[in-house]
C-alpha cells in the first residue's frame, strides 16, 4: 500500500499545476499505525514531486490508544506538526457504544502526553446528540477539553444514516437518539461555552483559538485545489472532482497496471455556484456576492430567497457578503439547499 501511494503521488504530480502545497493531511483509516519510516518515505515523495511550503501544516489523525511517548517523538521527527485526536466522548459507556478502543483515562492522558512532547497544535473531536447524553454531561465534555487547553475543537452531531446498523436499531426501537430540540440545545450551549472561553467558530463544526484554525479544512471551505492520494481519496481542481477506488486490492492492482485509480465528475457552473454557497455559508468568511456575480450570472430568485432568510433573521449581509446568524446555523443545510440553482 505504501509503495502504491508513493507511485500515485508521482503520477498525480501535475494535478495541482505547480501550486504550492501548504497542508498535508494523513487521515482516513488509522494513519497513526504507520511506522515513522513509512511516514517519512511518503513525505519525502511528496516533497520530491510537489512544491511544498517550508511552513507546511502536516496533520496526522491519531486514536488515543495509539499515542505513546515513543510514537510522538517519531511523528515529530518525521515532520508531523499537528495532531487530530478522535476523543469523541469522556463517558465510558458512550465510547463502548461507539466501539471505540480507548478508555476515558486514555483520552485524558493522550492529550497531556502530546503537549508534553511539544505538540501545541492539537485538535480533538467531540460528538453530541448521542443517546442518553444529558446537557450536564455535554457541558462537562466541553469543559474538559477547555481545561486541557486544546486550541482547536471539532464538534459533530450524531447522524443516523440509512442502511446502517444504527438506523436499523432506531427503527426497531432498540435505541433512541436525541431529538432535534435536544441536538439544537447542545449545539447552542457549545457555541456559548466556546465564545466564553476565547474560541472562534470559524466553521459551523469547528472552533479554534486565534492562529490555530485548520489550514487544511479551511482550504476545502475556501474552494482551494487539493489532491487526494490513496483508496477513496478525493481531489478537486475548481472545475472537476475525482475520487479513487475504495477497494484496497482494486486500488493497488490499478496502480500496478499503470491504470487510472479514479473516476471524474465535471462540475457545471450550477454545481460550482451551489458548492460556493454550501461551503461559504458554513464559515466565518461567508459568501462573497461580488465574487459570485463576477463568475456567475446570478438570478433574481436567488436574491429573493436570501433576502427572505435575512427577513427571518437566519442570515445577514455585511460588506456585500452573506452570513448565517446563530438561528441560521441550526438550519444551514436547509438554507443552502433553498439557495441552490439548477442551471444558468
Amino acid at each position: 500500500m505504501i509503495a502504491s501511494i508513493c507511485v500515485e503521488l508521482k503520477k498525480r504530480s501535475d494535478y495541482l499545476e505547480n501550486k504550492t502545497v501548504n497542508t498535508i493531511y494523513f487521515g482516513g483509516g488509522t494513519p497513526s499505525l504507520l511506522s515513522v519510516e513509512e511516514l517519512t518515505h511518503i513525505l519525502e515523495e511528496a516533497r520530491g514531486h510537489y512544491s511544498v511550503d517550508s511552513e507546511v501544516e502536516i496533520t496526522l489523525e491519531a486514536n488515543p490508544d495509539d499515542i505513546t511517548d515513543i510514537g510522538l517523538d517519531q511523528w515529530a521527527d518525521s515532520g508531523v506538526n499537528r495532531l487530530s485526536i478522535g476523543l469523541q466522548s469522556f463517558k465510558q459507556s458512550d465510547l463502548e457504544w461507539m466501539n471505540r478502543a480507548h478508555t476515558v483515562e486514555e483520552a485524558l492522558s493522550c492529550v497531556q502526553k502530546s503537549q508534553n512532547k511539544g505538540f501545541t497544535n492539537l485538535t480533538v473531536d467531540l460528538i453530541y446528540g448521542l443517546p442518553h447524553l444529558t446537557m450536564e454531561e455535554w457541558e462537562s465534555h466541553i469543559q474538559r477539553v477547555i481545561d486541557m487547553q486544546v486550541p482547536h475543537i471539532s464538534a459533530y452531531c450524531l447522524t443516523v444514516e440509512g442502511k446502517t446498523a444504527l438506523n436499523n436499531w432506531v427503527e426497531k426501537g432498540k435505541i433512541s437518539v436525541a431529538s432535534e430540540n435536544e441536538q439544537s440545545d447542545q449545539f447552542l450551549r457549545l457555541l456559548e461555552m466556546m465564545q466564553e472561553n476565547g474560541y472562534e467558530q470559524y466553521e459551523i463544526s469547528n472552533f479554534s483559538k486565534s492562529g490555530f484554525e485548520s489550514k487544511h479544512n479551511s482550504n476545502y471551505w475556501k474552494g482551494e485545489w487539493y489532491v487526494g492520494i490513496g483508496p477513496s481519496a478525493h481531489s478537486f481542481n475548481g472545475k472537476s472532482r475525482n475520487w479513487n477506488l475504495s477497494n484496497n486490492r482494486g486500488y493497488m492492482k490499478a496502480i500496478a497496471a499503470n491504470e487510472d485509480t479514479f473516476e471524474t465528475e465535471l462540475l457545471s457552473d450550477a454545481d460550482q455556484f451551489n458548492e460556493a454557497i454550501l461551503t461559504g455559508l458554513r464559515t466565518r468568511y461567508g459568501v462573497p456576492l461580488a465574487q459570485l456575480n463576477s463568475k456567475f450570472s446570478t438570478k433574481s430568485a436567488f436574491v429573493a430567497n436570501y433576502e427572505n432568510f435575512i427577513t427571518k433573521d437566519w442570515m445577514y449581509k455585511k460588506e456585500n457578503s452573506l452570513f448565517l446568524t446563530t438561528e441560521g446555523k441550526l438550519r444551514a443545510d436547509y438554507i443552502a439547499s433553498e439557495l441552490f440553482v439548477e442551471d444558468f
